[in-house]
């Protein structure tokens, strides 16, 4: 049930009714249409900018439209006053069992909020894709929570989505990891070493040398690189991903699918994706001319082979093949998107760090030639994540080296603190975690705030003593609970499925955390009130009735508050400590 869309179709169904009636002029496009809450919800439930849409190909005053189709809706049993304001704008008031029926809806279906926008369209959601050069860190934190809850979003909208994690095991950064390995291998044999600039000091690669001297001995000691570095890089390289996959399972988080950007060297795909590109007219011979500032690695001052991405909106052409013959970090990365559009998906998303805002526009632009435009590549970037605990900036991991790592965020606060806190913002907005304010128990903290109103319904469901399975509930009188305060909740309860697929078309997981903050204020709103107004308590003693009602609405809450944080890759509480 989507109250939104049902009113929609009335007024589609009002306005199908005024052309028969020769009041409007048929044929005209109605694709803008909205049916929303007002600004002001002293305005009424709903508004529609029907008449405003219609009024200029209509060739007529959009008051009049207005006042045409508020008649036509006033005849609905739902809509108990339709009035127009302004220019031509809308307002409509529902009757209660309106919203009574949504409550219902909530108890009765599970699929309550679940769409079918996807129309099972496959969609490929590629997230983290670390370096797999130690543990993941706190900025990787934030973008694997926002692909994983990106992804669960979709699937709840209606996609058919796939997770992917690329490997980035192609590049020089992996032969350093191989050498920085070695040093622990030799260490591990009782050697002193020396970490010089450009290796991996972390004590995460003490047990991986270690784990290499079990294997090999003193095979590798006192031997040049030729003879180890191919197989520690092999061995090193899967080590630490067993250790990502590990930190990411912390959070909850599990791919579908880990693909090598080693595996596309050799493989001939490479070639294949610029051959194809190439046949398109799009691959040439040149010399681009210095950037402006910082010289970027793939830049030379000599001819090379390039990619005619401003074709496609990018700002230069961008190289795909140095001049001595060797790919260009981008060429893999054509390669891997060009594999994503053979394997079928219909939409693909990359979520990168806020660092990669310079691959954007040459992404997309390999994708859309690729694709003959017919797939598009949305990228979404993640800001830095800074952190605080006790008013002072959190100082970086001993283990890591360097930075502070997943494990040390989840190890302090949970998984479920971890996961909700890091969608509080908007993905490209800069966030604060502060471990003591997102452990507090207070409204200003989203995280208890939610869960809290979870357990609260608990403790009430636990105390009633009338039936309170679903089913039963779901029977109930809800006209028994149709104080304006009980009609604000539900009102809210009925956004869920319009909130979904705003949030879905959008790519915007955030909301979903911001619309659960608001149910959950709205219910503890209820709930104090009933401190004054003993009407508004959830439990009227002697009257089984009423007590069936509120608590009808209150579960109502619970069902999607649960719903919206299994999006989020969060365990509603049953209890609070």
């Amino acid at each position: 049930m989507n109250v939104f869309a049902d009113i929609r179709a009335l007024v589609m169904a009002c306005l199908d009714t005024l052309e028969t009636a020769g009041t409007l002029p048929g044929g005209l496009n109605r694709a803008a249409i909205t049916v929303e809450p007002p600004r002001d919800a002293a305005h009424g439930d709903m508004a529609t900018n029907a008449a405003m849409v219609l009024a200029k190909p209509a060739k007529m005053n959009p008051r009049a439209i207005a006042e045409a189709l508020a008649a036509e809706l006033a005849k609905d049993d739902r809509v108990t006053v339709a009035e127009v304001a302004g220019p031509g704008f809308l307002n409509m008031r529902l009757a209660a069992d309106v919203w009574g029926g949504v409550i219902k809806a909530a108890l009765t279906n599970a699929d309550y909020g679940r769409s079918t926008l996807g129309q099972n369209k496959k969609m490929m959601v590629e997230y983290v894709s670390a370096n797999p050069t130690g543990p993941l860190h706190v900025g990787h934190t934030r973008g694997a929570v926002f692909g994983d809850a990106l992804a669960s979003l979709l699937d709840y909208a209606g996609y058919d989505v796939t997770r992917e994690y690329y490997i980035n095991d192609g590049g020089a950064q992996v032969d350093v990891l191989a050498r920085s390995v070695y040093l622990r291998y030799l260490e591990a044999h009782g050697q002193e070493v020396a970490f010089e600039d450009g290796t991996y000091p972390g004590d995460y690669l003490i047990p991986v040398g270690e784990a290499l001297k079990d294997k090999v001995g003193d095979a590798y000691v006192g031997k040049g690189e030729q003879f180890w570095l191919e197989d520690v890089r092999e061995y090193a390289t899967e080590a630490m991903m067993s250790l990502i996959r590990d930190d990411l399972a912390s959070l909850g988080i599990e791919m579908d699918n880990f693909y090598s950007e080693k595996g596309l060297y050799g493989s001939g795909r490479i070639e294949d994706a610029i051959q194809t590109l190439d046949q398109k007219g799009l691959i040439y011979r040149g010399t681009l001319e210095p950037p402006k500032g910082k010289l970027p690695e793939d830049w030379e001052p000599r001819e090379q082979t390039l990619f005619k991405s401003t074709e496609y909106g990018d700002d230069v052409d961008r190289p795909v093949q140095k001049s001595d013959g060797a790919w260009t970090y981008f060429a893999p990365d054509i390669a891997y998107h060009y594999d994503k559009v053979e394997r079928g998906f219909d939409a693909l998303i990359d979520v990168f760090g806020a660092d990669h805002g310079g691959y954007v526009k040459r992404m997309k632009a390999a994708v859309a030639a690729l694709s003959d435009e017919k797939v598009p590549l949305d990228i979404k970037l993640t800001q830095l994540v800074k952190l605080y605990k006790n008013g002072e900036p959190f100082k970086m991991s001993k283990r890591a080296g360097t930075f502070v790592t997943l494990r040390d965020v989840v190890d302090q606060v949970g998984s479920d603190v971890t996961r909700f806190h890091m969608l509080t913002r908007k993905n490209d907005a800069p966030l604060d975690f502060d471990f003591d304010k997102v452990t507090e128990q207070s409204k200003d903290n989203p995280v208890f705030y939610v869960q809290y109103a979870h357990a609260r319904i608990n403790s009430v469901l636990r105390k009633a003593e009338v039936p309170v399975d679903d089913a039963t509930l779901a029977g109930a009188d809800l006209s028994l609970a149709a104080h304006e305060a009980e009609l604000k909740v539900a009102k809210t309860l009925a956004e869920w499925p319009r909130l979904v697929e705003i949030a879905a078309k959008g790519h915007e997981p955030h909301r979903i955390a911001f619309y659960l903050y608001d149910l959950a204020s709205d219910f503890h709103g209820l709930w104090n009130r009933g401190n004054d107004d003993t009407s508004l308590r959830f439990l009227q003693e002697g009257d089984k009735a009423t007590t069936q009602a509120k608590i009808a609405l209150i579960r109502a809450v619970q069902v999607v508050l649960a719903s919206g944080l299994g999006i989020l890759g969060v365990t509603p509480a049953e209890e609070m400590r």
